[in-house]
């Protein structure tokens, strides 16, 4: 461990310093040396004691930029060429900015200035006893704001090693705060060009290029949700990662059991990764070459070190929270050096979009019907989806397709087009702003596009793949990020509404309101809805969405007969050795995202109900299921859970929520047993999941049942004795009371949850809970269709209230009007 002593000091030397280490400096210090090296030197002096890895170095002051502007009257010089600057015409920005850069490099240093960041890059190789390789890095005195984060607008110089080297870069680093994309970003942030000063830190390099690196957030990037980490990791240098170039890996940490000692990684998903930048041999100069195919399927970072780096960015934000008075999540860039195999942080910078947004106004984007010009229905909304890819923002929008490859061309670019591209990096900023929303190639959900993106608040779709093929100049399209977090761009111009719901004085109610949740990928979103938890999770929509392929299948992948399903499968499951554990490793970081949403609150998780047709539908799954008439009333539920022929695949079940439950340390989550004919049968299925490892009572571990079949009303105290809640499957037992299939048209008019009957079981089951003290909730579909049912069932007492999400606000506060009159 090398370690350079701290230059002792006074206020005064250090403004009237050319050189400050980072040992000298902190957050407080921004003036002085820039927000990166500010908190470079923040960090060093107070989280490395705290074991975060940084990269020792130094800093030139912003008193030695405003020393060599000085030395050569440059600022006067620089005035008369930005008299007329015109940040909204492209070619007057960009002829200004090149007059402006070449001033400031064909303006020598200072000898003075020279000498200083000579000395003080000997010292470093004198630390490291060689002649050291630096990253040479501007950092601007307005830069990493709560407010401005002024992102990639100067430039960075890798791998460089000399002083001559050294004086170059930082030469090239004081003209890169006249680049095309820093003059207009300070423009529209209402910043003086001169009121600014240019530092340059210089500091020990992360061999990445070796390795791996990648950016991280201590917030979620689109929903704002406070709770989670975010990784994203690819091979090489960390440019491709910020700059979109490649689809990287992405992980989510679930900071508050993280910090508690679990293995808190509630999701992952593989990233393409399909280059990496690399030095030229011998070289400053980078270039990106393939990665090869097995690294490509694997991830770029193993579990130790994606909860180490989830550590460090928790310690991180807890310490700017601190010193900031006020929760402060972060951006932050990470490396792994390729030498020594050790993890390091090289930059850290508040979070400037999710942290700035007001949180008492729900805006939701919803695509509407379309009117019909008779007094007939409205008729569905006809959507056709022309390219997908990973939605920024929540949004929806609409225009003409520009696409632009080079950067040369961005001039053609008009106010209020949808800018389609390979990527983006910050020379786009300036027509990035004018874009109703933008479509890349390339990129994940931190790259520059996608930073951008959610700062100007425009909705954009990265990493389309070939988006550039699909689209075409001047074609209508919607594109809509407000369907979780797979982005779509459709074809046309697609009518949609825009609500706004004010949660200050929503009231709260005595009846719990909880949500039902079908995809994972909205949780995030939707815990921003008042609520008191999760009444259903369906793990049916995480199995047919995620995992696609039917668990025996998976069991018996050897067994398989269909080929097609079989090569199918074997692509999908190609990183597993043990094919079952893809249902788990999928099954389970569904669940935990639900349940990591609306932790502590409970999440009840309803094990799988399919139908047999239904799991025939799965891959592999016509040789595992029977051909039944009537599938609604036949293999289903809990009867499959104990069954020889599903017994292996529920294991894969419980061991998910195993899973979940202990090793994330989400305990909030409740399983529930669906379908449950007879008390015998539930306890067979109890004892089945006590030998996969999920008993009862141990944990805290509660295990509820649906209340769905005239039996489960009528035996309700029995069924009490063995679980320890319900929750009232409306659509079933509206069905079973009526005798209704309720999947046929012929009888679709006389299905009708509000009938005297069904409400009549619904009273007895609520009744019979109360009398057992078990709780009782209802999460079918009822009381989000008819608001008069939910009425009903405050008036008979019940618990709670499982909601679809666009029901939720309206029914709060109709169920608040009924609490108040019922006193």
């Amino acid at each position: 461990m090398v370690t350079i002593a701290p230059n002792i000091l006074s206020q005064s030397s250090q403004e009237q310093s050319f050189i400050l280490w980072f040992d000298d400096v902190g957050i407080k210090d921004i003036h002085l040396v820039g927000g990166k090296n500010a908190s470079l030197g923040e960090m060093l002096q107070k989280l490395k004691p705290q074991g975060i890895n940084i990269p020792l170095g130094f800093a030139t002051t912003a008193f030695a930029y405003r020393s060599f502007i000085a030395s050569a009257n440059l600022e006067e010089k620089l005035r008369k060429l930005f008299y007329d600057l015109n940040v909204e015409d492209v070619n007057n920005l960009k002829k200004r900015g090149e007059q402006a850069r070449e001033l400031v490099i064909n303006t020598p240093f200072p000898q003075e200035l020279e000498n200083a960041i000579a000395h003080a890059y000997e010292q470093l190789c004198q630390q490291y006893n060689q002649d050291t390789d630096v990253a040479v890095r501007s950092s601007a005195t307005a830069e990493d704001l709560p407010d401005a984060s002024f992102a990639g607008q100067q430039e960075t110089y890798l791998n460089i090693t000399g002083v001559e080297a050294v004086l170059n870069a930082t030469h090239r680093c004081f003209a890169s705060l006249f680049t095309d994309r820093a003059i207009s970003y300070r423009e529209i942030k209402g910043f003086d060009h001169f009121d600014i000063a240019l530092t340059v830190g210089i500091q020990k390099m992360v061999r990445s290029d070796l390795a791996t690196s990648g950016v991280m957030f201590s917030i979620e990037t689109e929903s704002g949700f406070p709770n989670v980490v975010l990784i994203n990791a690819a091979y090489g240098l960390g440019e491709n990662v910020v700059q979109g170039t490649v689809n990287p890996d992405e992980y989510y940490v679930f900071k508050p059991t993280l910090k508690t000692g679990f293995r808190a990684i509630i999701d992952r998903k593989l990233g393409s990764k399909a280059l990496k930048m690399v030095y030229e041999a011998g070289a400053i100069t980078t270039k990106n070459v393939a990665v090869e195919m097995s690294d490509r399927h694997k991830f770029a970072l193993s579990d130790e070190e994606i909860l180490q780096l989830a550590n460090w960015a928790c310690l991180i934000e807890d310490h700017y929270s601190h010193e900031n008075g006020t929760f402060t999540p972060m951006d932050i860039e990470w490396a792994k050096d390729g030498i020594t195999n050790e993890l390091f942080i090289v930059q850290a910078r508040p979070e400037t979009v999710q942290s700035q947004k007001v949180g008492n106004i729900l805006r939701t984007y919803e695509f509407v019907e379309i009117a019909s010009k008779s007094d007939a229905p409205r008729l569905p909304l006809s959507r056709t989806t022309l390219i997908k890819g990973r939605a920024v923002g929540e949004a929806i929008s609409q225009g003409k397709v520009r696409i632009i490859v080079d950067a040369e061309k961005i001039s053609e670019f008009q106010p209020g087009e949808v800018l389609v591209t390979d990527r983006t990096d910050p020379d786009w900023e300036p027509i990035m702003k004018k874009a109703s929303a933008i479509v890349t190639n390339s990129g994940g959900r931190t790259c520059h596009a996608a930073i951008i993106a959610r700062e100007l608040g425009v909705p954009a779709i990265v990493g389309c793949g070939n988006a550039t093929e699909i689209l075409e100049n001047g074609q209508d399209v919607t594109v809509s990020c407000a369907e979780g977090e797979e982005g779509q761009v459709y074809q046309g111009i697609l009518p949609f509404a825009v609500t706004e719901v004010p949660l200050d004085n929503l009231p709260r109610t005595h009846t719990q309101i909880l949500m039902n949740v079908g995809n994972p990928q909205e949780a995030f979103k939707l815990a921003a809805i008042p609520n008191d938890g999760v009444g259903l999770a369906r793990t049916e929509f995480i199995i047919a969405n995620q995992i696609q392929t039917h668990p025996m299948a998976l069991l018996r992948f050897h067994e398989l007969e269909d080929e097609v399903a079989k090569a199918r499968i074997a692509e999908m499951t190609a990183m597993y050795a043990d094919k079952p554990q893809y249902f788990i490793e999928q099954l389970s970081q569904g669940i935990a995202r639900i349940a990591a949403a609306f932790y502590p609150k409970p999440v009840i998780v309803r094990m799988s109900d399919f139908k047999s047709n239904e799991y025939a539908n799965l891959l592999g799954g016509r040789q595992f299921e029977p051909h039944e008439e009537n599938p609604m009333l036949g293999w289903r539920g809990a009867a499959r859970y104990y069954d020889e022929g599903y017994r292996q695949a529920f294991a894969l079940e419980c061991e998910a929520i195993k899973r979940v439950r202990e090793q994330m340390g989400l305990v909030n989550v409740i399983p529930m047993i669906p379908f449950c004919r007879t008390p015998e049968e539930g306890r067979l299925v109890l004892a089945e999941m006590a030998k996969n490892g999920l008993q009862q009572g141990e944990r805290g571990l509660q295990v509820y049942v649906m209340c769905e079949l005239p039996n489960n009303v009528i035996m309700a105290e029995e069924f009490a004795d063995i679980f320890d809640g319900f929750s009232i499957g409306s659509n079933d037992l509206t069905q079973l009371t009526l005798g209704i299939d309720r999947d046929s048209t012929l009888v679709a008019k006389l299905f009708d949850e509000r009938s005297q009957g069904v409400k009549r079981m619904v009273k007895m089951a609520i009744q019979a809970a109360k009398q057992k003290n078990r709780k009782i909730g209802i999460c079918g579909q009822a009381p989000s269709d008819y608001p008069e049912f939910a009425q009903f069932l405050v008036e008979e007492g019940i618990d709670s209230i499982s909601l679809n999400p666009d029901s939720v606000l309206k029914t709060i506060l109709a169920i608040a009007t009924v609490e108040n009159e019922n006193g």
